[in-house]
């Protein structure tokens, strides 16, 4: 190798193999960057001699083994990215030491033990820790468990947790290891009679690149952007490597205050669950762009009907237009009840109860069947349990929930923390909209007129007035025809339906949150 190199940049190739230790006579390099390839090996010690180093990027590789804590010896460091790789064991503590260090990057990978809590580890703007699982302590901005803590008399209790900790999982391994053998390999020579062949659970994320995403949405080209929210756009791609698998592709803008904590958010909530009514991500990407930029995306599977918001209030005016875009009563409680099923599921089914904290249309995804899929977990918030759900027992929070105007459950905006109940309030305010198509900002809307009282006021005689008109059409050879009137629509039973719909949405969206449906 020459020596006397500054600059090696031959990222987002296919280049594999390990690192040669050589690499640590290049003294006189500055930047390094071999991401997003197939590199694979234990990272080279010696890459504590090259001094002169000041920005390190290997992330998006195969790399493995520990972070060697000699890297400590750099001085003039300031950008250190290693995350998406399988490296394992504590994070040095050395890396303290690191006084010119502005940017670090160890997210998924399977580190663990205790995050240090100086020098660059006191900033938590300027790390991504996230996806390590076995992680505790830091300060408390990263969100992280705090460590455990083993006290021992004389030592012996202390010996016994160790000597737990070793046997017991030995023991289990062993006895592990027995079942695979007995029960899992008769498996594979023997198929289970009424089942067939279904693809493995994929709980690990796919391994993207930035250059993959850029050609995937053609250099994110506004012909295939479908969307855009607080904190970014997201764009349509098909993904050429991965069986043409078409994808929503959400690129966080960094410039937007809040956007990075808007991504750690989203894939601290994602990570662990998984329901037929949530959208399902297929992979993140944590990199730095063509301009050498930092860039933040999450890719999704691609809904091909787009988002209810598009259904509720189509842009296109035309009687054609509006028939292709339409949904009828059933249709619109089928995603009614779609929807209700993703929240109880994150409410009550998940590790920590998961508060969606931004529910509205345009977070709602309809497949090809129009099964909805709740998106966007931007603003969510994790809470362990048990919790109270009473808003009146809480304290103010200390992270601004903004929500969206009109959705956002009154008590947010008073400053109290978040909880189901505000979930439950969007709820309410959302299958209001369904049933009528008026958004809760409509200009209509001011001083003591809400949605919520325009629809109290009219039930139950001027229901039929306020309601979305295309649930009175009927189809009749093929085509569609209006049949006003309570009395003439199936004997009144679809009326019926719809003012017990009302009923519930109205207990949701109470302005006091106790008052409210659960």
């Amino acid at each position: 190798m020459h020596s006397s190199l500054m600059h090696i940049k031959i990222n987002e190739n296919s280049f594999s193999g390990s690192l040669p230790p050589e690499v640590g006579k290049l003294i006189h390099l500055v930047d390094f960057n071999v991401s997003h390839n197939q590199f694979a090996g234990d990272i080279p010690i010696s890459l504590a001699d090259c001094s002169n180093l000041e920005n390190l990027f290997m992330q998006a590789n195969f790399f493995q083994g520990t972070i060697p804590p000699n890297l400590a010896s750099w001085k003039s460091i300031q950008q250190l990215d290693l995350s998406s790789n399988n490296l394992t064991g504590p994070i040095p503590k050395e890396l303290e030491k690191l006084q010119y260090l502005r940017y670090l990057n160890l997210s998924y990978n399977d580190i663990e033990g205790e995050i240090p809590n100086t020098g660059i580890f006191s900033n938590a703007s300027q790390i991504s820790l996230i996806g390590n699982n076995k992680l505790c302590g830091g300060v408390p901005e990263l969100e992280f468990p705090p460590c455990p803590v083993i006290k021992g008399k004389n030592g012996g209790k202390l010996k016994v947790v160790i000597l737990l900790s070793i046997v017991v999982p030995a023991t289990l391994l062993v006895l592990l290891t027995v079942l695979y053998f007995l029960v899992y390999r008769k498996r594979e020579r023997r198929p289970v009679a009424g089942f067939s062949s279904m693809p493995a659970r994929v709980d690990k994320l796919l391994r993207i690149s930035y250059h993959e995403l850029h050609q995937a949405t053609s250099g994110f080209s506004p012909e295939n952007l479908i969307g855009s929210g607080n904190f970014g756009a997201v764009y349509k791609g098909r993904l050429d490597k991965h069986g043409n698998m078409l994808v929503a592709v959400k690129v966080l803008d960094l410039r937007k205050n809040g956007a990075s904590t808007s991504f750690k958010a989203e894939c601290k909530a994602l990570r662990n669950i998984r329901h037929r009514n949530l959208v399902s991500i297929v992979s993140y990407c944590s990199s730095i762009d063509s301009k050498d930029d930092e860039f933040k995306a999450l890719v999704y599977e691609l809904m091909e009907n787009g988002n209810l918001d598009l259904w509720l209030h189509p842009s296109e005016t035309t009687a054609q237009a509006t028939s292709s875009r339409s949904l009828n009563l059933l249709q619109k409680l089928n995603i009614a009840i779609d929807v209700a099923s993703a929240l109880q599921y994150l409410h009550d089914h998940c590790e920590a109860e998961i508060v969606h904290c931004d529910l509205k249309p345009s977070n709602i995804l309809l497949d090809n069947d129009l099964v909805a899929h709740v998106g966007d977990f931007g603003l969510a918030r994790l809470l362990p349990k048990p919790v109270s759900t009473s808003s009146e027992q809480e304290g103010s929070s200390t992270i601004a929930i903004k929500g969206s105007i009109g959705y956002a459950a009154p008590e947010y905006g008073m400053g109290f923390a978040a909880s189901i109940l505000g979930d439950v309030y969007s709820y309410g305010i959302l299958l209001l909209e369904i049933i009528t198509t008026r958004r809760p900002t409509d200009d209509m809307f001011m001083d003591e007129l809400d949605l919520h009282n325009y629809v109290n006021k009219a039930l139950p005689v001027q229901v039929c007035e306020i309601i979305d008109p295309l649930i009175l059409f009927k189809e009749e050879d093929g085509n569609r025809r209006m049949t006003p009137g309570r009395e003439n629509i199936n004997g009144g039973r679809e009326m019926e339906c719809v003012i017990s719909l009302f009923e519930l949405d109205l207990k949701c969206s109470q302005r006091l949150p106790n008052d409210g449906c659960t």
